[in-house]
C-alpha cells in the first residue's frame, strides 16, 4: 500500500503532461507535432501587365514541429515542410500570330501553376481564452523551392514548364493567426513574397498567397 501511495503522484504527473491544456502552461518547456491540410488562393503580382496575374486556387499539405521558447511564457517557435501550389491566371494574355506575313495580336486565357516544397518558420503566442481553447497569432517567414508546374495557353492549346518563366527559389514574410481546441487546429494567413521570381531580371514578379489550413497537433 505504501508503494502504491508513493507511485500515484508519479502516474498523475505523467498523465497530465501531454494534454493540450498543460502544453501551454508555464511549468515545463514543451513541444508538439502537427499535420496540416489546406487551400491556397494565390496571385503573381507585377508592375508589368503581361506578367501580373489574377487569383489561382491550389492545395497544400504538410507537417509542423513546435517548440516552446521559454518555460515562463507561452511563446512558440514552429517550423514546417509543405507541398504548396501557387500561381495565377489571366484571361487577356496577349499573343501574336502571323497571317500572310502580317502580325496580328489576340488575347487568350493563361494559367500558371507553380508547385513548391515550402518551409515556413514562425513565432506564435498562445492566448488562453477558454478551457482548452487558444488563439495563436504568428509572424515569420518562408523559403520555397519550385519542384513542378505547368503554364497553359488555352487558345494556342499549348503548355510548358512554368519554371521556364520563373526562378525556382522563393521567399517572403508569413503572417496570420491560428486557433486550437484540444487537438484540433485551424489557421488563416498570408504569404508576402519578397524574392523576384521572374526569369526576366528587368521585370519583377512576386508570389502572394492567402492560405487556410486545418489539422491536428500531437
Amino acid at each position: 500500500m505504501m508503494a502504491f501511495a508513493i507511485a500515484m503522484p508519479t502516474f498523475a504527473q505523467f498523465d497530465g503532461s501531454h494534454n493540450t491544456k498543460n502544453r501551454f502552461n508555464h511549468s515545463n518547456v514543451e513541444q508538439y507535432y502537427g499535420i496540416r491540410l489546406g487551400y491556397n488562393l494565390a496571385t503573381i503580382n507585377s508592375s508589368e501587365a503581361s506578367v501580373d496575374m489574377n487569383s489561382y486556387g491550389g492545395f497544400a499539405f504538410g507537417g509542423v514541429y513546435g517548440l516552446q521558447l521559454a518555460n515562463s511564457t507561452p511563446l512558440w517557435l514552429e517550423a514546417g515542410l509543405f507541398y504548396s501550389e501557387k500561381g495565377g491566371k489571366t484571361y487577356d494574355f496577349p499573343s501574336i500570330s502571323t497571317v500572310n506575313g502580317t502580325n496580328k495580336e489576340y488575347f487568350q486565357k493563361k494559367t500558371t501553376r507553380l508547385i513548391y516544397l515550402q518551409a515556413p518558420i514562425v513565432v506564435k503566442y498562445a492566448f488562453d481564452v477558454a478551457d482548452d481553447f487558444y488563439v495563436q497569432p504568428f509572424l515569420g517567414g518562408y523559403l520555397a523551392l519550385g519542384i513542378g508546374g505547368k503554364t497553359k495557353l488555352y487558345e494556342d492549346k499549348h503548355s510548358y514548364d512554368s519554371f521556364d518563366d520563373y526562378h525556382r527559389l522563393d521567399g517572403g514574410i508569413r503572417i496570420g493567426c491560428g486557433v486550437e481546441y484540444q487537438m484540433i487546429y485551424a489557421e488563416a494567413g498570408f504569404d508576402f513574397g519578397i524574392a523576384n521570381i521572374n526569369d526576366n531580371d528587368f521585370v519583377s514578379a512576386r508570389n502572394q498567397c492567402f492560405f487556410f489550413n486545418v489539422g491536428v497537433n500531437f
